[in-house]
Protein backbone atom coordinates (compact mmCIF):
# COMPACT_ATOMS: atom_id res chain seq x y z
CA UNK A 1 0.00 0.00 0.00
CA UNK A 2 1.35 3.57 -0.91
CA UNK A 3 1.33 5.58 2.50
CA UNK A 4 1.47 9.68 2.64
CA UNK A 5 4.26 11.57 4.46
CA UNK A 6 2.12 12.03 7.28
CA UNK A 7 1.17 8.40 7.93
CA UNK A 8 5.28 7.43 7.14
CA UNK A 9 6.19 9.56 10.12
CA UNK A 10 3.17 7.65 12.52
CA UNK A 11 4.25 4.55 11.65
CA UNK A 12 7.96 5.36 12.22
CA UNK A 13 7.31 6.57 15.73
CA UNK A 14 5.24 4.05 16.56
CA UNK A 15 7.24 1.50 15.15
CA UNK A 16 10.73 3.04 17.23
CA UNK A 17 9.17 3.33 20.49
CA UNK A 18 7.95 -0.28 20.04
CA UNK A 19 11.68 -1.14 19.59
CA UNK A 20 12.37 0.11 22.73
CA UNK A 21 9.17 -1.13 24.54
CA UNK A 22 10.47 -4.79 23.08
CA UNK A 23 13.46 -4.25 24.95
CA UNK A 24 12.44 -3.26 27.68
CA UNK A 25 9.00 -6.28 27.90
CA UNK A 26 12.04 -8.45 27.51
CA UNK A 27 13.22 -7.57 30.69
CA UNK A 28 9.68 -8.06 33.11
CA UNK A 29 9.90 -11.40 33.52
CA UNK A 30 13.02 -11.12 35.20
CA UNK A 31 11.91 -8.30 37.66
CA UNK A 32 8.40 -10.65 38.23
CA UNK A 33 10.82 -12.31 41.01
CA UNK A 34 12.08 -9.03 42.77
CA UNK A 35 11.09 -7.83 45.81
CA UNK A 36 10.04 -4.36 44.18
CA UNK A 37 8.66 -5.50 40.91
CA UNK A 38 8.01 -4.11 37.70
CA UNK A 39 5.54 -1.59 38.45
CA UNK A 40 8.32 1.60 38.23
CA UNK A 41 10.40 0.28 35.49
CA UNK A 42 7.20 -0.27 33.01
CA UNK A 43 6.47 3.27 33.98
CA UNK A 44 9.93 4.57 32.59
CA UNK A 45 9.38 2.32 29.54
CA UNK A 46 5.61 4.13 29.31
CA UNK A 47 7.71 7.47 29.39
CA UNK A 48 10.70 6.81 27.23
CA UNK A 49 7.72 5.62 24.75
CA UNK A 50 6.53 8.66 25.08
CA UNK A 51 9.31 11.01 24.62
CA UNK A 52 10.61 9.09 21.67
CA UNK A 53 6.84 9.49 20.16
CA UNK A 54 7.22 13.03 20.54
CA UNK A 55 10.01 13.64 19.81
CA UNK A 56 9.64 12.35 16.02
CA UNK A 57 6.25 13.91 15.50
CA UNK A 58 7.40 17.27 17.14
CA UNK A 59 10.34 17.16 14.12
CA UNK A 60 8.11 16.05 11.34
CA UNK A 61 5.59 18.87 12.23
CA UNK A 62 6.32 21.02 15.16
CA UNK A 63 3.39 23.24 15.18
CA UNK A 64 0.99 20.49 15.64
CA UNK A 65 -0.38 19.94 19.50
CA UNK A 66 -0.21 17.10 21.07
CA UNK A 67 -2.75 15.29 23.40
CA UNK A 68 -0.39 12.46 25.03
CA UNK A 69 -1.74 10.27 28.57
CA UNK A 70 1.52 10.88 30.57
CA UNK A 71 2.44 14.29 29.20
CA UNK A 72 -1.04 15.99 28.93
CA UNK A 73 -2.40 18.54 26.27
CA UNK A 74 -0.06 20.83 24.86
CA UNK A 75 -1.40 23.52 22.34
CA UNK A 76 0.61 24.18 19.06
CA UNK A 77 0.59 27.23 17.15
CA UNK A 78 -1.75 25.09 14.77
CA UNK A 79 -4.41 23.92 17.20
CA UNK A 80 -6.75 22.78 13.68
CA UNK A 81 -4.18 19.50 14.03
CA UNK A 82 -3.84 17.35 17.02
CA UNK A 83 -1.78 14.40 17.57
CA UNK A 84 -3.37 11.85 20.32
CA UNK A 85 -1.05 9.40 21.40
CA UNK A 86 -0.81 6.48 23.93
CA UNK A 87 2.76 4.98 24.13
CA UNK A 88 1.79 2.22 25.46
CA UNK A 89 -1.95 0.80 26.15
CA UNK A 90 -2.17 -2.36 27.96
CA UNK A 91 0.17 -1.44 31.02
CA UNK A 92 -0.97 -4.33 32.83
CA UNK A 93 -0.45 -7.06 30.56
CA UNK A 94 2.91 -5.12 29.91
CA UNK A 95 3.66 -5.64 33.69
CA UNK A 96 2.76 -8.85 34.04
CA UNK A 97 4.12 -9.87 30.58
CA UNK A 98 1.32 -10.66 28.70
CA UNK A 99 2.03 -9.96 25.08
CA UNK A 100 -0.68 -7.85 24.59
CA UNK A 101 -0.33 -4.12 24.47
CA UNK A 102 0.42 -1.34 21.63
CA UNK A 103 1.38 1.86 20.41
CA UNK A 104 -1.45 4.27 20.06
CA UNK A 105 -1.06 6.98 17.65
CA UNK A 106 -4.34 9.33 16.11
CA UNK A 107 -4.00 12.74 13.59
CA UNK A 108 -7.30 14.92 14.06
CA UNK A 109 -7.63 17.64 12.47
CA UNK A 110 -10.53 20.19 13.02
CA UNK A 111 -11.95 17.56 14.97
CA UNK A 112 -11.73 14.54 13.11
CA UNK A 113 -9.48 11.88 13.09
CA UNK A 114 -7.43 12.31 9.48
CA UNK A 115 -5.10 8.99 10.45
CA UNK A 116 -4.14 6.16 12.91
CA UNK A 117 -1.57 3.62 13.80
CA UNK A 118 -1.96 0.64 16.42
CA UNK A 119 0.93 -0.90 16.82
CA UNK A 120 1.91 -4.38 18.67
CA UNK A 121 5.56 -4.75 18.68
CA UNK A 122 5.25 -8.09 20.69
CA UNK A 123 3.21 -9.62 17.62
CA UNK A 124 4.83 -6.92 14.99
CA UNK A 125 1.36 -6.32 13.93
CA UNK A 126 1.05 -2.82 12.55
CA UNK A 127 -2.63 -1.41 12.14
CA UNK A 128 -2.76 1.82 9.77
CA UNK A 129 -5.89 3.98 8.33
CA UNK A 130 -5.80 7.12 6.94
CA UNK A 131 -9.41 9.04 5.73
CA UNK A 132 -11.12 7.74 2.83
CA UNK A 133 -7.75 5.16 2.14
CA UNK A 134 -9.05 1.91 3.64
CA UNK A 135 -8.09 0.11 6.39
CA UNK A 136 -4.65 -2.31 7.08
CA UNK A 137 -2.67 -4.54 9.42
CA UNK A 138 0.86 -4.96 7.70
CA UNK A 139 0.02 -3.24 4.21
CA UNK A 140 -3.08 -6.03 4.06
CA UNK A 141 -6.35 -4.44 3.37
CA UNK A 142 -8.93 -5.32 6.35
CA UNK A 143 -12.78 -5.43 6.96
CA UNK A 144 -14.70 -5.46 9.79
CA UNK A 145 -16.72 -8.89 10.14
CA UNK A 146 -19.34 -9.52 8.05
CA UNK A 147 -22.09 -11.30 10.26
CA UNK A 148 -25.41 -9.94 10.64
CA UNK A 149 -26.68 -11.40 14.21
CA UNK A 150 -25.84 -10.66 17.63
CA UNK A 151 -25.97 -14.45 18.46
CA UNK A 152 -23.51 -15.21 16.06
CA UNK A 153 -21.27 -12.30 17.69
CA UNK A 154 -18.41 -12.32 20.10
CA UNK A 155 -17.81 -8.92 21.75
CA UNK A 156 -15.13 -7.53 23.40
CA UNK A 157 -15.18 -4.99 26.59
CA UNK A 158 -13.15 -3.64 29.19
CA UNK A 159 -13.72 -4.91 33.07
CA UNK A 160 -13.83 -2.43 35.60
CA UNK A 161 -11.32 -3.21 38.15
CA UNK A 162 -9.85 -1.46 41.61
CA UNK A 163 -10.76 1.75 41.69
CA UNK A 164 -11.95 2.33 38.05
CA UNK A 165 -15.21 2.56 36.63
CA UNK A 166 -18.74 1.87 37.32
CA UNK A 167 -19.13 -1.90 38.55
CA UNK A 168 -22.84 -2.34 39.09
CA UNK A 169 -23.45 -0.66 35.91
CA UNK A 170 -20.75 -2.83 33.54
CA UNK A 171 -22.26 -6.27 35.91
CA UNK A 172 -25.72 -4.97 34.70
CA UNK A 173 -24.62 -4.29 31.17
CA UNK A 174 -22.84 -7.79 30.68
CA UNK A 175 -25.58 -9.52 32.30
CA UNK A 176 -27.83 -7.73 29.31
CA UNK A 177 -25.86 -9.03 26.87
CA UNK A 178 -24.03 -12.22 27.80
CA UNK A 179 -27.54 -14.34 27.09
CA UNK A 180 -27.64 -12.76 23.38
CA UNK A 181 -24.32 -12.90 21.96
CA UNK A 182 -21.74 -16.06 21.25
CA UNK A 183 -18.97 -14.89 23.89
CA UNK A 184 -17.31 -11.93 25.55
CA UNK A 185 -14.02 -11.47 25.65
CA UNK A 186 -11.82 -8.98 27.61
CA UNK A 187 -7.79 -8.68 26.31
CA UNK A 188 -6.85 -5.33 28.62
CA UNK A 189 -6.11 -3.20 25.60
CA UNK A 190 -8.75 -1.23 24.03
CA UNK A 191 -6.69 0.27 21.10
CA UNK A 192 -5.50 -3.63 20.42
CA UNK A 193 -9.26 -4.32 20.55
CA UNK A 194 -10.90 -1.66 17.97
CA UNK A 195 -8.02 -2.88 15.95
CA UNK A 196 -8.82 -6.45 16.15
CA UNK A 197 -12.70 -5.26 15.48
CA UNK A 198 -11.19 -3.62 12.36
CA UNK A 199 -9.78 -7.09 11.12
CA UNK A 200 -12.71 -8.80 12.09
CA UNK A 201 -11.62 -10.32 14.82
CA UNK A 202 -14.33 -9.35 17.35
CA UNK A 203 -17.58 -8.44 15.84
CA UNK A 204 -18.27 -5.93 18.53
CA UNK A 205 -17.47 -3.81 21.09
CA UNK A 206 -18.60 -1.16 24.19
CA UNK A 207 -16.86 0.10 27.14
CA UNK A 208 -16.93 3.21 28.92
CA UNK A 209 -14.37 5.22 30.95
CA UNK A 210 -11.80 5.73 28.41
CA UNK A 211 -9.32 8.28 27.78
CA UNK A 212 -9.71 10.06 24.14
CA UNK A 213 -5.97 7.96 23.72
CA UNK A 214 -6.83 4.77 24.66
CA UNK A 215 -9.92 4.48 21.33
CA UNK A 216 -9.33 8.06 19.21
CA UNK A 217 -6.81 5.36 16.68
CA UNK A 218 -9.20 3.34 16.78
CA UNK A 219 -12.33 4.26 15.57
CA UNK A 220 -10.55 5.77 12.51
CA UNK A 221 -9.95 2.07 11.67
CA UNK A 222 -12.79 0.91 12.14
CA UNK A 223 -14.90 3.18 10.05
CA UNK A 224 -12.08 2.87 7.14
CA UNK A 225 -12.81 -0.66 7.34
CA UNK A 226 -16.04 -0.41 7.02
CA UNK A 227 -17.64 -0.82 10.40
CA UNK A 228 -19.74 1.85 12.88
CA UNK A 229 -18.52 3.28 16.00
CA UNK A 230 -20.68 5.60 18.04
CA UNK A 231 -20.92 6.49 21.72
CA UNK A 232 -23.81 4.89 23.48
CA UNK A 233 -26.87 7.20 22.35
CA UNK A 234 -25.24 6.42 19.06
CA UNK A 235 -23.77 10.26 18.43
CA UNK A 236 -19.98 11.04 17.84
CA UNK A 237 -19.04 12.60 21.21
CA UNK A 238 -16.81 9.13 21.74
CA UNK A 239 -13.67 10.94 23.09
CA UNK A 240 -15.98 13.91 24.97
CA UNK A 241 -17.95 11.17 26.86
CA UNK A 242 -14.90 8.61 26.88
CA UNK A 243 -17.40 5.74 25.57
CA UNK A 244 -17.73 3.59 22.61
CA UNK A 245 -19.87 1.13 21.32
CA UNK A 246 -18.59 -0.55 17.75
CA UNK A 247 -19.35 -2.91 15.00
CA UNK A 248 -20.25 -3.61 11.32
CA UNK A 249 -23.52 -1.78 10.71
CA UNK A 250 -25.96 -4.20 11.92
CA UNK A 251 -24.33 -5.45 14.92
CA UNK A 252 -23.50 -2.08 15.92
CA UNK A 253 -27.23 -0.88 16.14
CA UNK A 254 -28.14 -4.10 18.01
CA UNK A 255 -25.70 -3.45 20.39
CA UNK A 256 -27.06 -0.01 21.16
CA UNK A 257 -30.59 -1.44 21.48
CA UNK A 258 -29.24 -3.60 23.76
CA UNK A 259 -27.37 -1.22 25.55
CA UNK A 260 -29.99 1.68 25.68
CA UNK A 261 -32.61 -0.99 27.06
Amino acid sequence: MARTAILNVMVRAATKAGRVLSRDFGEVEQLQVSRKGPADFVTAADRRAEEIIRAELAHARPDYSFLMEEAGETIGSDPQHRWIVDPLDGTTNFLHGIPLFAVSIALERQGRMQAAVVYNPATDELFTAERGAGAFVNDRRIRVAARTQIAEAVLCTGIPHLGRGDHGRFLRELATLMPMVAGVRRTGSAALDLAWLAAGRFDGFWERDLSPWDMAAGILLIREAGGYASDFRGGDAMLEKGEIVAGNELIHRQLLAALKG
